[in-house]
Formats: structure tokens, C-alpha cells, sequence
């Protein structure tokens, strides 16, 4: 089976979550299933190459769980970007719309050194608010972005155009 039917047939769609009219992508099938998961981590490194990223940005929260193992391989630092009060030093701040609400993520301000070579990477990509956010602040913190992973794409979201020229490598695309 190829990885893009691995990984649409591990996600589950969960209705009305967490509000009405919202489809939420479910990704802990594919989680449990090591095969797909060790999938993902791996394409994501050989679309990249080892050796051109110096850190990975997690996006809070599923994004953690994908940047970590990715961060290793890679052998480059892990860097979560939080939602607004969890993270214990300076920080600095975005705020940005959702498709139902609006939200603000902090970063640490020393997260980077000057031009540090960064892969933003979360789970879905949906209307571009959270990554344009995420690209926003690892600009402002030194960090050079060198692209967005993510798993899966909600095309009709139309999120990739809040992005301009940032590469997005999108696993599956819907």
C-alpha cells in the first residue's frame, strides 16, 4: 500500500468536533499504527534531506508529536510554539483567525540563533492561520524558515495562500 492511502485510511473523520459544522481530522489511528507513522517521520526527512534544517517547530499541539521524531532524525533542536501562558520564559506572540475562532501562540524569544534554518511542522494545514502565525514568529525570533510540513491538506480551505512563497510539503492533500 502506498503512504498516501496508509495515511487516509488512518485518519478518522470525528463531525461537529469541537463545534458544530467543524470536521475534525482524527490522526491517532494513524499514530497507533507504527508502520504509518514511522511512514510520515521518514518522508518528511527525505523530502528535506538530513542536513539542511538546524531546528524543527512543533506546533501545539498534534504537531508536537510529529516534529519530535522528526527533529531527531534530522539531528537538529525541537522548538514548541504554544498556545498563549504555557511556556515558562519571554516569549513572543501571534495572533491569528481559525475557521471557528481566533487563538494566540507564543514561542520563546531565544529559541534561534541568527539565521538558524527552520522546518515548521504541524498535522493539518486548514485555513493557513496557524502556519502563517508559526512562520510569523520564527521570522521575528532570527529564525530563517526553509518550509511547512504537514500531513494533510484541506484544499478547499484555501490555507496554502495565506502562506506566499513558503515551501509547503503536504503529505496528503484534501
Amino acid at each position: 500500500m502506498d503512504l498516501d492511502r496508509l495515511i487516509q485510511d488512518r485518519i478518522r473523520d470525528v463531525p461537529d468536533y469541537p463545534k458544530p459544522g467543524v470536521l475534525f481530522k482524527d490522526i491517532t489511528p494513524l499514530l497507533a499504527d507504527h508502520v504509518a507513522f514511522a511512514g510520515v517521520v521518514d518522508a518528511v526527512v527525505n523530502h528535506y534531506g538530513r542536513g539542511t534544517v538546524d531546528k524543527i517547530v512543533g506546533i501545539e499541539a498534534r504537531g508536537f508529536i510529529l516534529a519530535a521524531p522528526i527533529a531527531y532524525h534530522f539531528g537538529a533542536g525541537f522548538v514548541p510554539v504554544r498556545k498563549k501562558g504555557k511556556l515558562p520564559s519571554e516569549t513572543l506572540q501571534a495572533t491569528y483567525d481559525l475557521e471557528y475562532g481566533t487563538e494566540t501562540i507564543e514561542m520563546h524569544v531565544d529559541a534561534f540563533g541568527p539565521g538558524e534554518r527552520v522546518l515548521i511542522v504541524d498535522d493539518v494545514l486548514a485555513t493557513g492561520g496557524t502556519a502563517r502565525a508559526a512562520a510569523d514568529l520564527v521570522s521575528r525570533g532570527g529564525g530563517e524558515v526553509v518550509g511547512l510540513s504537514v500531513l494533510m491538506e484541506l484544499s478547499f480551505l484555501h490555507g496554502r495562500d495565506k502562506l506566499g512563497n513558503l515551501d509547503v510539503h503536504s503529505l496528503v492533500t484534501v
